[in-house]
């Protein structure tokens, strides 16, 4: 089952998932999104637009490779695989 790491900041927002362990039951990038929310409602709407889009300040990789479909989040999750969400950080 892929592992989900969080960016640090995320956990501010979503309490519940920090000290987890993040395995899931993924085939493809929108699975992973659909398990987190199941665990934490909410989060798929913070990382995800009202269509299901990836945010533009989200970035969501496999391993070290970018995610290429931000829209329907079809890329496949190999069963060993490391997922990683973070979130860009911007002030002034």
């Amino acid at each position: 089952m892929p592992v989900v790491h969080l960016a640090r900041h995320l956990y501010r927002f979503f309490p519940a998932l920090e000290g987890r362990q993040l395995r899931v039951q993924a085939a493809t990038a929108a699975e992973v999104v659909r398990a987190l929310e199941a665990l934490q409602p909410g989060f798929a709407f913070y990382i995800c637009d009202e269509l299901g889009r990836l945010r533009r300040h989200v970035n969501m990789f496999v391993g070290d490779e970018h995610i290429h479909d931000r829209t329907a989040l079809s890329d496949a999750m190999p069963p060993e695989a490391e997922v990683y969400i973070m979130q860009s950080l911007s002030g002034g």
